[in-house]
């Protein structure tokens, strides 16, 4: 049986049911001031480093604020995503382009919107920074191929070889940009703390052979996200993430660069409870010993990042209690797609007698799941995502609902 205490404890617990009781499901809840106390957690583990915090994973407006207020700068991936920081009052200046794949029209807008940094992996899409944004900080994302220790791999779509990345530097700078710094990513819940030492490796050998050999002399490191959230594999704790990563650059820098961080996941991912309700349970036949058990939430409509059984929640009821009798399940959606499946071959294991009606909690879903629901397959609207702190309760706007 999942503990749920191991991923929220009994007092939080209690709140979020309160707080929670009167809402149509499916919904996600986040709590604000979980976000607060990883961001501030992520900053006091590295003191060295800056946090561009990566809107994709939850762009909802209470947490633009709240990481505003904090000192966060901001990983944007669109122009709608754009729009949305600067809605809030944030400077243009706190802001990261981190998107390799654009257009032409897209860089224009970043740079008449006052965006001076860029992110590039291939020669055409340095042609149209050097066209849009003129005199722009650039940097290269690599490739980082062996991620497949990574629950959520980002490897091959994105970055270049090394080799690629040296010349596109000196390209940069032959154009009028500025050759700023080297980008890489591990890929997302990497739980391999050692792909940062090769990743780091690498970036040394561009740092000294692009100055002893070409006079450019880059400032800084992005290293991405993939810090992880909780999920049921177990990961290392944060500080034994700083400790090897420190030690890495240390290693390999005599002076550490200017280090960018572009957490999501390990910012936002605990503090979400995806609340779900059962629709059907059915079995294929009657010696059947696993139960089909139907959710009114699934892969289109919040859980994606079960695609391939990639990212395993902690999947809790009412009804857990020790001693409670619980059977192999197969997890599914509602919509008539037959791919709407969450978890088949990994053994989820709920109470025997889970009915119809019954709340089933979906922990640790505050990052990338909202954000990656479908708009109206089947008919079915976007999932509600909610906020709250001590204070209030919020909708995605930031409107407040309901006082505390």
């Amino acid at each position: 049986m999942i503990k749920r205490a191991d991923f929220v404890p009994d007092e939080e617990w209690n709140r979020f049911k309160e707080i929670t009781k009167d809402f149509a499901t499916p919904n996600i809840f986040v709590n604000l001031d979980l976000i607060e106390k990883n961001y501030r957690q992520l900053n006091k583990t590295f003191p060295y480093g800056k946090t561009y915090y990566a809107v994709k994973s939850n762009p909802g407006v209470p947490v633009l604020r709240l990481l505003d207020k904090l000192g966060s700068n901001f990983d944007i991936a669109t122009r709608y995503e754009l729009d949305m920081v600067l809605a809030q009052g944030i400077s243009p200046d706190r802001v990261s382009y981190g998107n390799t794949i654009k257009k032409a029209v897209d860089v224009e807008y970043f740079y008449q919107k006052g965006v001076r940094l860029f992110a590039t992996d291939s020669k055409d899409d340095l042609k149209n920074i050097a066209a849009k944004a003129p005199g722009s900080k650039i940097y290269v994302r690599i490739l980082i191929e062996n991620s497949s220790t990574a629950d959520w791999p980002l490897s091959r779509k994105f970055g270049c070889h090394p080799d690629m990345a040296y010349n596109l530097l000196v390209m940069a700078k032959e154009k009028g940009l500025i050759p700023y710094g080297i980008s890489f990513h591990v890929g997302s819940q990497q739980r391999d703390i050692g792909q940062w030492n090769d990743a780091i490796a690498k970036t040394k050998y561009l740092f000294e052979s692009l100055e002893e050999e070409e006079d450019i002399k880059l400032e800084m490191i992005n290293m991405g996200g993939g810090f992880p959230a909780h999920y049921i594999q177990p990961t290392n704790e944060l500080s034994e993430y700083a400790s090897e990563i420190t030690r890495y650059l240390n290693d390999d820098f005599e002076k550490i660069p200017k280090i960018f961080f572009e957490p999501g996941r390990s910012l936002t991912g605990d503090s979400g409870i995806l609340t779900s309700e059962v629709v059907l349970i059915s079995r294929k036949n009657n010696t059947s010993l696993a139960r089909w058990v139907y959710l009114d939430c699934g892969m289109f409509n919040g859980l994606i990042e079960t695609m391939g059984e990639a990212i395993k929640y902690p999947v809790v009821t009412d009804k857990d209690r020790e001693g409670v009798k619980e059977g192999e399940v197969i997890l599914a959606g509602p919509t008539c797609d037959s791919a709407d499946i969450m978890y088949e071959n990994e053994k989820y294991k709920l109470p025997i007698d889970l009915k119809s009606g019954d709340k089933v909690y979906w922990l640790s879903t505050g990052a990338y799941t909202a954000s990656y629901a479908s708009v109206g397959f089947n008919g079915y609207p976007p999932i509600k995502i909610y906020y709250y702190d001590q204070k209030a309760v919020y909708d995605e706007a930031g409107n407040t609902l309901k006082e505390l």
